[in-house]
């Protein structure tokens, strides 16, 4: 996870959060001095329960007739959170609501396409 992690923040200052789940080993990471950062626990509980359900769900309906499913993005009221499957689970990116957000999922698609 720390390679991956430290790829993702590099990736941009607007990185808030890094998330894996791979394999049914959750590591969590968080950009040190965040103003208002969610609280660990539930974050767990968004990586463990929510995130795993919505690209499930997601993935269902894009596998129907829409091509399929590439990611999920989802604006909660003080930053983005960019969720993508792994081939082993999935990784889950907040972004500062400030950021130019397509770029910023742009360049950590692209990091996270070698993981």
């Amino acid at each position: 996870m720390t390679q991956l992690s430290d790829r993702l923040f590099s990736v941009s200052p607007a990185i808030r959060y890094v998330a894996t789940l791979r394999s049914g080993e959750l590591a969590l990471s968080q950009r040190p001095g965040l103003q208002d950062a969610s609280a660990s626990e539930t974050d767990r509980y968004e990586e463990l329960l929510v995130n795993p359900t919505l690209l499930e769900l997601a993935g269902r309906r894009g596998d129907l007739d829409c091509g399929g499913l590439e990611y999920l993005l989802v604006r909660y009221g003080s930053f983005f959170q960019f969720v993508e499957r792994l081939p082993d689970g999935h990784v889950s990116v907040a972004i500062d609501a400030s950021a130019d957000v397509l770029a910023v999922v742009a360049a950590v698609r692209e990091a996270t396409a070698a993981a």
